[in-house]
């Protein structure tokens, strides 16, 4: 695409800063990552309790990617017509639903189905979030916001690694989820008695349109879209392709129990809220593009020690610093995709873009483990993150970037 990039000294001023829409954006995410990430905490033991291997049982992490752009489609759809706020809550009870029958699924298929329903929910709940706070957060600050805003994910995975650490040998992998889903409910509360509708989507037209109008309205954007899948799918490559299977390489090549591995993941995860913030405020000095781009290229330099660390201490930097660059990248995605997308489909495009990218990303787990077969974690993941941190980064600088741009103005 040609480059089209205005700078914050060109827009002006976006609506204040709306902090419950943040909290509520970054509380949703943050949740659904942490039921997520739970499953890749909880392989071994399902596979276990299910008779299946670790990567047949990784399928259920496929499953839940695959389902994901149904739930941005729907809800991005009832986001950009009815709304921010209603179809949020929305998600987060059927969330609460999705955890507990994730615990209570009394065996492998009804599992799958069961994390299927949960993709739907995950799916939706990133679009309708992002489009929410993005839309309240002022333009000078948008970057350090959208690097908060993503880093629930991070900080959801860091949730269920310390839950896994010191619960899941006592309680069992069900407990946990059925656990997880509790969070939820006061989440919804405070969605309904805190949050604002978004201004931005109160101004437009959108809401107005009818049902044939906000179809052609969608499909106008077909090339914008095209972009951001294929560029989505490479970050999502970097982030599941350095994540998913990381805890069974701690266990399988390094031979570590669950506690240490639990540990040593929400360490990285520490990284990742690190990283995400820091790209994301310098994203809003020096671009959203630039910043992603730094972020890939230093940490494909992190890759042999990430993969090859050649003692305990190392290993500990390697993960610290790897999900400190792909969080980084990732922590300037809700802004750099909110400023490309028009404002009649700024939860749908970003969310359906980003969610549908997960049907192929999703098979990254299987994949690597599949390979892992054949050599070893450690070369699998290696092989695997330069290739998409290369592809990635040729993806961003190919991109456009509307840094700054002022939402609600025709």
């Amino acid at each position: 695409m040609s480059e089209s990039e205005i700078g914050p000294h060109q827009a002006s001023a976006a609506p204040a800063g709306h902090p419950p829409a943040v909290i509520a954006g970054f509380s949703g995410w943050l949740l659904d990552a942490f039921d997520f990430f739970l499953v890749t905490f909880c392989l071994s033991a399902m596979a276990s309790e299910f008779h299946k291997t670790v990567a047949q049982i990784s399928l259920v992490i496929t499953m839940t990617m695959a389902f994901r752009p149904v739930g941005g489609f729907i809800f991005g759809i009832l986001a950009d017509r009815y709304g921010r706020r209603i179809p949020l809550i929305i998600n987060m009870s059927a969330f609460t639903i999705a955890g507990v029958l994730t615990g209570m699924a009394p065996g492998y298929s009804t599992l799958l189905l069961v994390r299927a329903i949960f993709g739907m929910v995950m799916g939706g709940t990133w679009g309708v979030g992002a489009s929410l706070a993005m839309e309240g957060a002022p333009a000078h600050r948008r970057g350090l916001l959208s690097g908060l805003l993503q880093e629930g994910y991070a900080a959801g995975n860091i949730l269920a690694a310390v839950l896994s650490f010191f619960f899941l040998d006592r309680l069992g992998w069900r407990m946990l989820f059925i656990l997880s889903s509790v969070p939820a409910i006061p989440l919804v509360l405070y969605i309904a008695f805190f949050v604002k509708e978004s201004a931005v989507w109160k101004q437009t037209a959108n809401n107005k349109l009818t049902w044939g109008q906000q179809r052609r309205e969608i499909f106008s954007h077909w090339k914008l879209f095209l972009y951001l899948l294929v560029f989505m799918t490479t970050m999502m490559f970097a982030s599941h392709g350095t994540q998913d299977m990381y805890p069974t390489f701690l266990k399988v090549q390094w031979h570590m129990d669950t506690r240490r591995l639990a540990a040593i993941t929400a360490i990285s995860g520490v990284g990742a809220v690190a990283g995400g913030l820091a790209f994301g405020f310098f994203s809003d000095k020096k671009g959203r593009r630039r910043s992603i781009i730094t972020a890939f290229i230093v940490g494909a330099a992190i890759i042999p020690l990430w993969a090859y660390a050649p003692n305990q201490a190392l290993l500990i930097l390697g993960a610290f610093l790897m999900q400190f660059m792909v969080q980084g990248a990732w922590g300037v995605i809700p802004a750099h995709l909110s400023e490309l997308s028009p404002d009649s489909v700024r939860a749908l495009l970003p969310g359906l873009a980003y969610q549908s990218a997960g049907i192929i990303s999703g098979s990254i787990g299987y994949i690597e483990a599949t390979f892992a077969q054949r050599t070893s974690y450690a070369t699998a993941m290696a092989l695997t993150a330069i290739s998409v941190f290369v592809v990635a980064t040729l993806m961003a600088w190919a991109g456009r970037e509307r840094h700054g741009q002022r939402f609600g103005v025709a």
